[in-house]
């Protein structure tokens, strides 16, 4: 198996072979693309929830909204329908709740609902997530099987 990291603001596509991590999502949400008959993942880092937050938006790996088509795009160029795509998600953290003002929509939970939107835009069924909470997660994606875990310290591993 080949490891594929996906950093922050950035995404990776592989096949059964590939193992696609992410590490140190917080506020940051993991998107994760699957289509099982063709053996074929997808996974974004997104770190914003708009291009309207950042001074640069020619990264699509940045915004779900972006991101959700481009996976789309390179995933159907290895064989991928889009029809059988499905969806899973993580991360979305508040990870400083406790500084921000009462009644603040945090960084982690606007992330989380753009990610939503920006997979209902694309048709893309969402089937599981693991989101919000105060601490950080790491994800690993067995695109051979579509098994998906999601670890953290003070959870251990969790399958999604």
């Amino acid at each position: 198996m080949s490891e594929i990291m996906v950093r922050v603001a950035d995404l990776g596509v592989g096949g059964a072979e590939d193992v696609l991590v992410t590490v140190g999502l917080g506020s940051c949400v993991a998107i994760i693309l699957h289509d099982a008959t063709a053996r074929v993942g997808g996974m974004a880092h997104v770190l914003l929830p708009s291009p309207a937050l950042s001074r640069s938006a020619d990264n699509p790996a940045k915004f779900p909204q972006l991101a959700v088509p481009r996976l789309v795009e390179l995933m159907t160029a290895r064989g991928a329908s889009e029809k059988r795509l499905v969806a899973r998600i993580a991360g979305g953290a508040s990870m400083f709740a406790n500084l921000a003002p009462a009644g603040a929509i945090q960084m982690g939970e606007r992330n989380v609902v753009a990610t939503r939107q920006a997979l209902q835009a694309s048709s893309v069924p969402l089937l599981a997530e693991a989101v919000g909470g105060d601490f950080g997660r790491t994800v690993r994606f067995f695109v051979a099987d579509g098994r998906v875990e999601v670890s953290s310290v003070a959870h251990g591993i969790q399958p999604l």
